[in-house]
């Protein structure tokens, strides 16, 4: 199993071998809190890779370590440092950074799963929804390190992690001067390339062990769907133009926008051109459906400026109109032009009908605030993954209101961007659930203090409701209002039916719709 510390993919650190000489054994205690109890692998940088756990806060933990500390350790411990100060679900967690001068070692979050690196290395290439899904997350994650003025600088298929439970953490950054933003996008070109491939582009996104992608005689990068069939027209476009220096690339949330735009979409053939790319003016644009696009775009500008021209002929030997118009406002007894739109169907114009929005297990958590166990982490992608028998059981409690140790429990949606939200319906196992729906402007984090905050300052839509039925719809949002973090909270239980008294149940679906 592949864990954090997955390093740099180049080369290791200009210091040479570390840890030839005293290494850390099973059992070992450091910083009298956390306890190594497995060695996992070394990174590319020579640094060990442990399973450990908290003693204090008895939680997993993974152990990076470095020897020697000290000077040669000050790039490992400051990254660590920097990483810590953002939170944000698609990074992985940093716990503590110790430099003992004979050693240094990192402590984070313990994520159970494999890298990208090792996953398509025995799987092979993914469909193109699930390679989406994980440029997405990266590309979430870096918007929220890009917002604070930090490069993560280490974006790879052996620092892109996928969870047990479907979820995407960025892992081990490990920025230096030649890494910018932009490298960091361009990066995410190279990990949709390598997911969809199996092929890492060495010259467009940096050197690495992973075997280079194909090229053509001139050296020029053969695309995902020249290698694969299957890869979808849009998607191909999209990866190569992040590789291509030649077009400027998006910012990070720009980019985390339009593969939200893609993921939620039924056909990626019927998404329509770059979003980010109307602001670039670099070129050649290489996508030979963009090029068509902007030459459609011509051609209505001239068809359009044409029959202004013809109007204006044919009207100049006709008296001055003896009103004016000021702006947004029509002659009298003229009516707008939603007026006409009106006469012209009948009645008002529809409006758009709300679409389902997919939700993915790294989409979804659960929320369990101080006073919980935190058992039921993992769970919340049983509620998204269109599987009947499948479900977030929750805990049995003695009382309904989870025995008074907390105020609740709850499935915290993650939109990925922010939307306009339609409705948003429940599936339950039994009746008489209290439910209240809340939302926020981020995720805090995925742990106890990240609950915590969560609930103490969601702000809440509607009063809280009892089901009397095994599905209940929400239709508290604002149209008006976007919404990216949404939480189901749950704040009473039903008895237990199955006979072990007790109270509980089961969420089996969540759903939303919107635009």
């Amino acid at each position: 199993m592949t864990q954090v510390g997955e390093g740099r993919e180049t080369e290791a650190d200009e210091a040479g071998p570390v840890m030839t000489f005293g290494t850390p054994t099973v059992g070992e205690i450091l910083a009298e809190r956390y306890q190594l109890e497995e060695h996992v692998n070394d990174d590319s940088a020579g640094r060990q890779v442990w399973r450990g756990s908290d003693v204090i806060l008895r939680r997993p933990v993974a152990v990076v370590l470095r020897r020697p500390g000290g000077d040669s350790a000050t790039e490992m411990l400051q990254a660590a440092v920097d990483a810590s100060r953002v939170i944000h679900p698609n990074l992985v967690g940093v716990y503590d950074a110790i430099d003992e001068g004979g050693r240094a070692y990192v402590v984070r979050e313990w994520v159970d799963g494999v890298a990208l690196r090792e996953m398509v290395g025995t799987d092979g290439p993914m469909d193109a929804a699930r390679a989406t899904a994980i440029a997405r997350a990266l590309a979430d994650a870096l918007a929220a390190v890009h917002a604070t003025g930090m490069v993560h600088g280490n974006v790879h298929p052996g620092t892109t992690l996928i969870g047990d439970d479907g979820r995407v953490v960025l892992a081990d950054a490990r920025a230096d001067s030649a890494d910018s933003t932009e490298t960091d996008v361009r990066k995410v070109g190279g990990v949709l390339y390598y997911a969809l491939t199996g092929r890492w582009p060495h010259q467009e996104a940096g050197r690495s062990a992973l075997p280079d992608a194909n090229r053509d005689a001139a050296g020029n990068l053969t695309t995902p769907r020249q290698m694969r069939a299957g890869v979808p027209a849009y998607l191909d476009d999209l990866t190569m133009d992040l590789l291509d220096q030649r077009v400027a690339a998006p910012e990070a949330d720009a980019l985390a926008a339009e593969l939200a735009r893609l993921d939620a979409a039924d056909d990626y053939e019927d998404v329509g051109p770059l979003r980010f790319t109307e602001s670039n003016a670099v070129e050649p644009v290489r996508s030979t459906r963009k090029i068509v696009l902007g030459v459609g775009a011509l051609v209505v500008i001239a068809v359009v400026g044409l029959v202004f021209g013809i109007r204006a002929i044919t009207n100049s030997g006709q008296a001055s109109p003896t009103e004016t118009t000021q702006a947004n406002t029509a002659p009298a007894g003229a009516g707008t032009s939603g007026d006409s739109q009106q006469q012209k169907d009948g009645g008002p114009t529809d409006s758009p009908t709300p679409k389902n929005i997919p939700l993915t297990g790294d989409m979804v958590r659960i929320v369990d605030p101080p006073q919980g166990t935190r058992a039921d982490t993992g769970e919340a992608t049983n509620t998204v993954d269109g599987d009947g028998d499948t479900a977030w059981k929750t805990q049995r409690f003695k009382q309904s209101n989870f025995g008074n140790q907390k105020a609740g429990m709850g499935v915290l949606i993650n939109l990925g961007t922010p939307r306009t939200i339609a409705d948003l319906s429940v599936e339950t196992s039994a009746p008489g659930v209290t439910m209240q729906i809340m939302w926020g402007p981020d995720d805090p984090g995925d742990n106890t203090e990240g609950d915590d905050q969560i609930v103490k300052t969601y702000k809440k839509l509607g009063d809280p409701v009892t089901t009397d039925g095994t599905q209940k719809v929400f239709t508290v949002f604002d149209d008006a209002q976007k919404y990216q973090y949404v939480l189901v909270f749950l704040t009473d239980l039903p008895e237990a039916d199955d006979g072990r008294g007790g109270y509980r149940v089961d969420i089996n679906k969540i759903s939303v719709e919107g635009y």
